[in-house]
Protein backbone atom coordinates (compact mmCIF):
# COMPACT_ATOMS: atom_id res chain seq x y z
CA UNK A 1 0.00 0.00 0.00
CA UNK A 2 1.30 3.34 -1.18
CA UNK A 3 0.13 6.27 0.64
CA UNK A 4 0.68 10.04 0.87
CA UNK A 5 0.20 12.10 4.34
CA UNK A 6 -0.80 15.54 3.76
CA UNK A 7 -1.28 17.96 6.12
CA UNK A 8 0.44 21.41 7.67
CA UNK A 9 3.52 21.33 9.58
CA UNK A 10 2.94 20.13 13.16
CA UNK A 11 -0.44 18.14 11.81
CA UNK A 12 1.21 15.00 13.78
CA UNK A 13 2.18 13.64 10.23
CA UNK A 14 5.69 12.20 11.24
CA UNK A 15 4.28 10.95 14.10
CA UNK A 16 1.72 8.76 12.32
CA UNK A 17 4.33 7.94 9.85
CA UNK A 18 6.20 6.28 12.56
CA UNK A 19 3.11 3.85 14.04
CA UNK A 20 2.58 2.99 10.53
CA UNK A 21 5.88 2.04 9.98
CA UNK A 22 6.02 0.11 13.41
CA UNK A 23 2.82 -1.28 12.52
CA UNK A 24 2.26 -2.13 8.93
CA UNK A 25 5.90 -2.39 7.92
CA UNK A 26 5.54 0.47 5.46
CA UNK A 27 8.68 2.41 4.87
CA UNK A 28 8.49 6.66 5.55
CA UNK A 29 10.02 8.09 2.46
CA UNK A 30 10.60 11.71 4.16
CA UNK A 31 12.40 14.12 1.74
CA UNK A 32 13.91 16.06 4.52
CA UNK A 33 15.48 12.75 5.74
CA UNK A 34 16.63 11.45 2.02
CA UNK A 35 18.13 15.25 1.02
CA UNK A 36 20.11 14.71 4.63
CA UNK A 37 21.38 11.34 3.88
CA UNK A 38 21.79 11.91 0.04
CA UNK A 39 24.15 15.21 0.88
CA UNK A 40 26.01 13.23 3.08
CA UNK A 41 26.16 9.88 1.07
CA UNK A 42 29.62 10.85 -1.57
CA UNK A 43 27.42 9.28 -4.24
CA UNK A 44 26.87 11.91 -7.50
CA UNK A 45 23.14 12.19 -6.60
CA UNK A 46 24.57 13.56 -3.34
CA UNK A 47 27.00 15.45 -3.96
CA UNK A 48 24.43 17.64 -6.42
CA UNK A 49 22.17 17.15 -3.32
CA UNK A 50 24.97 18.97 -1.43
CA UNK A 51 26.07 21.84 -3.78
CA UNK A 52 22.45 22.86 -4.28
CA UNK A 53 21.72 22.89 -0.20
CA UNK A 54 25.32 24.63 0.81
CA UNK A 55 24.35 27.07 -1.68
CA UNK A 56 21.15 27.57 0.04
CA UNK A 57 19.11 27.05 -2.75
CA UNK A 58 15.75 24.44 -3.21
CA UNK A 59 16.44 21.06 -4.58
CA UNK A 60 15.09 21.06 -7.82
CA UNK A 61 11.79 18.29 -8.27
CA UNK A 62 14.07 16.22 -10.49
CA UNK A 63 16.43 15.31 -8.45
CA UNK A 64 13.87 14.30 -5.17
CA UNK A 65 11.72 12.50 -7.76
CA UNK A 66 15.12 10.74 -8.53
CA UNK A 67 15.91 10.01 -4.85
CA UNK A 68 12.46 8.55 -4.40
CA UNK A 69 12.47 6.55 -7.65
CA UNK A 70 15.93 4.57 -5.79
CA UNK A 71 13.66 4.17 -2.89
CA UNK A 72 10.83 2.40 -4.74
CA UNK A 73 13.29 0.49 -6.21
CA UNK A 74 14.37 -1.26 -3.19
CA UNK A 75 10.90 -2.14 -2.53
CA UNK A 76 9.11 -2.41 0.45
CA UNK A 77 6.87 -5.45 1.61
CA UNK A 78 4.44 -2.79 3.55
CA UNK A 79 4.62 0.30 1.04
CA UNK A 80 5.53 3.17 1.64
CA UNK A 81 4.33 6.60 3.05
CA UNK A 82 5.10 9.98 1.45
CA UNK A 83 5.83 12.49 3.76
CA UNK A 84 6.98 15.48 2.80
CA UNK A 85 6.21 15.18 -0.53
CA UNK A 86 4.67 15.86 -3.16
CA UNK A 87 4.37 19.24 -2.25
CA UNK A 88 3.28 21.07 -5.53
CA UNK A 89 0.94 19.83 -8.27
CA UNK A 90 3.58 19.17 -10.30
CA UNK A 91 5.26 16.93 -7.58
CA UNK A 92 1.91 14.80 -7.88
CA UNK A 93 1.28 14.44 -11.12
CA UNK A 94 5.79 13.21 -11.73
CA UNK A 95 5.20 11.17 -8.43
CA UNK A 96 1.73 9.21 -10.25
CA UNK A 97 3.81 9.15 -13.64
CA UNK A 98 7.20 7.30 -11.29
CA UNK A 99 4.28 4.62 -9.81
CA UNK A 100 2.70 3.76 -12.92
CA UNK A 101 6.35 3.44 -14.47
CA UNK A 102 6.84 1.57 -11.64
CA UNK A 103 3.69 -0.46 -12.03
CA UNK A 104 2.61 0.50 -8.68
CA UNK A 105 -0.16 2.81 -7.83
CA UNK A 106 -1.50 5.72 -4.97
CA UNK A 107 -3.35 4.10 -2.40
CA UNK A 108 -4.61 6.58 0.00
CA UNK A 109 -3.97 10.21 0.66
CA UNK A 110 -4.98 10.97 4.25
CA UNK A 111 -5.20 14.55 4.94
CA UNK A 112 -4.64 15.55 8.80
CA UNK A 113 -7.03 18.26 9.78
CA UNK A 114 -5.58 20.82 12.95
CA UNK A 115 -6.84 24.62 12.60
CA UNK A 116 -4.09 26.91 12.66
CA UNK A 117 -4.10 28.18 16.18
CA UNK A 118 -3.57 24.88 17.46
CA UNK A 119 -0.66 24.25 15.08
CA UNK A 120 1.36 27.27 16.10
CA UNK A 121 0.89 26.75 19.60
CA UNK A 122 1.66 22.49 19.42
CA UNK A 123 4.78 23.35 17.44
CA UNK A 124 5.93 26.37 20.12
CA UNK A 125 5.47 23.67 22.86
CA UNK A 126 7.24 20.98 20.68
CA UNK A 127 10.37 23.44 21.12
CA UNK A 128 9.60 23.86 24.86
CA UNK A 129 9.78 20.54 26.13
CA UNK A 130 13.17 20.30 23.47
CA UNK A 131 14.60 22.38 25.91
CA UNK A 132 13.57 21.27 29.27
CA UNK A 133 14.16 18.32 28.31
CA UNK A 134 17.98 19.49 27.58
CA UNK A 135 17.56 18.50 23.65
CA UNK A 136 18.12 21.04 20.58
CA UNK A 137 14.98 22.56 20.01
CA UNK A 138 14.43 23.15 15.79
CA UNK A 139 15.52 26.34 14.98
CA UNK A 140 12.71 27.07 12.79
CA UNK A 141 10.19 25.98 15.88
CA UNK A 142 9.38 29.43 17.14
CA UNK A 143 6.32 31.32 16.07
CA UNK A 144 6.77 33.75 13.59
CA UNK A 145 8.77 31.00 11.22
CA UNK A 146 5.64 28.47 12.05
CA UNK A 147 3.51 31.10 10.59
CA UNK A 148 6.08 31.55 7.80
CA UNK A 149 5.58 27.73 7.42
CA UNK A 150 2.28 27.27 7.12
CA UNK A 151 1.64 30.49 4.71
CA UNK A 152 4.17 27.94 2.29
CA UNK A 153 1.88 25.46 3.39
CA UNK A 154 -1.63 27.34 1.93
CA UNK A 155 0.03 28.93 -1.50
CA UNK A 156 1.91 25.74 -2.49
CA UNK A 157 0.38 22.34 -0.54
CA UNK A 158 -2.87 22.87 -0.05
CA UNK A 159 -3.96 22.83 -3.65
CA UNK A 160 -3.31 19.35 -3.44
CA UNK A 161 -6.26 18.61 -1.54
CA UNK A 162 -8.69 19.46 -4.04
CA UNK A 163 -6.45 17.32 -6.47
CA UNK A 164 -6.69 14.77 -4.87
CA UNK A 165 -9.99 15.10 -3.55
CA UNK A 166 -10.93 14.95 -7.50
CA UNK A 167 -9.13 11.87 -7.80
CA UNK A 168 -11.43 10.28 -5.18
CA UNK A 169 -8.30 9.29 -3.23
CA UNK A 170 -8.52 11.55 -0.45
CA UNK A 171 -9.96 10.87 2.82
CA UNK A 172 -9.57 13.21 5.92
CA UNK A 173 -9.10 12.39 9.65
CA UNK A 174 -9.11 15.14 12.66
CA UNK A 175 -5.70 16.10 13.87
CA UNK A 176 -6.79 17.73 16.70
CA UNK A 177 -7.86 14.28 18.12
CA UNK A 178 -5.32 12.34 20.52
CA UNK A 179 -2.91 10.62 19.04
CA UNK A 180 -4.58 6.85 19.46
CA UNK A 181 -7.82 8.41 17.92
CA UNK A 182 -6.03 10.11 14.62
CA UNK A 183 -4.21 6.34 14.40
CA UNK A 184 -7.60 5.07 14.63
CA UNK A 185 -8.55 7.16 12.23
CA UNK A 186 -5.74 6.22 9.29
CA UNK A 187 -6.82 2.73 9.88
CA UNK A 188 -9.75 3.28 9.04
CA UNK A 189 -9.14 5.74 6.11
CA UNK A 190 -6.74 2.92 4.73
CA UNK A 191 -8.95 -0.03 5.24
Amino acid sequence: MNIILLGPPGAGKGTQAQRLVEERGMVQLSTGDMLRAAKTSGTEMGKKVAAIMDAGQLVTDEIVIGLIAEQLEKGSEGGFIFDGFPRTLGQADALDALLAEKGQKLDAVVQLEVDDETLVKRIVNRAAEAVAAGKEARADDNEESVKIRLMEYYKKTSPLIGYYYAKADLKTVDGLQSMDEVAAGIAEALA
